[in-house]
């Protein structure tokens, strides 16, 4: 497996911060879960996490890392450390170089075009020194400002998958979005 995923130094566009998640992290994690009811409904998960499941997750991340099946980047804006919210790279296949993005943003950062910097700025980082070739980015239709964020991001949309996840009892549609190394060299945008 290549260098895969070994950030060693902080991402920066001078707007938005990047850095590999840890413990300290865990405080604003579960204050924008309790800010954000619905938090993790949005994120496919049961229920909120708890400060012990999200303490086991951090303990975790470096093998995750190590392994290619994960990693977890916290979003700062500059000049602070304080989590404003995190972003996943998973369901990562080295041998197809491709991965999935997730994103979230603390209640009080959203609006301020955090998401889409963040989903910029770990796009270059992952297509151009990670080594993958697609990123790609699944949300529901009707959340617009992911979208917003996506499509501020260089990543464009590729359709809906019908009754793709199950959430509780129900199937929902997720939109396909996707961001691709040869996007990244037609825009001439860089790391």
């Amino acid at each position: 497996m290549p260098a895969l995923l070994d950030l060693k130094e902080p991402l920066s566009d001078g707007h938005v911060l990047l850095r590999a998640a840890s413990e300290r992290d865990i405080p604003e994690i579960l204050i924008a879960y309790q800010d954000d009811p619905e938090l993790h409904e949005r994120l496919g998960e049961q229920r909120p996490p708890s400060g012990a499941e999200l303490g086991r997750g951090a303990e975790q991340a470096e093998a995750e890392r190590v392994t290619g099946t994960r990693v977890t980047l916290t979003i700062l804006a500059p000049g602070s450390d304080r989590c404003r919210g995190q972003l996943y790279v998973h369901h990562i296949d080295t041998d197809h170089a491709r991965a999935e993005l997730g994103i979230w943003v603390t209640p009080q950062a959203r609006g301020s075009g955090l998401a889409g910097r963040a989903l910029r700025l770990a796009g270059g980082w992952l297509l151009q020194s990670c080594g993958l070739e697609r990123l790609g980015l699944l949300t529901e239709p009707a959340n617009e400002a992911m979208l917003r964020a996506a499509r501020a991001a260089g990543f464009g949309r590729e359709g809906v998958l019908r009754a793709y996840e199950r959430r509780g009892r129900v199937r929902i549609d997720l939109v396909v979005l996707s961001l691709l190394r040869a996007d990244l060299e037609q825009d001439g945008m860089s790391a």
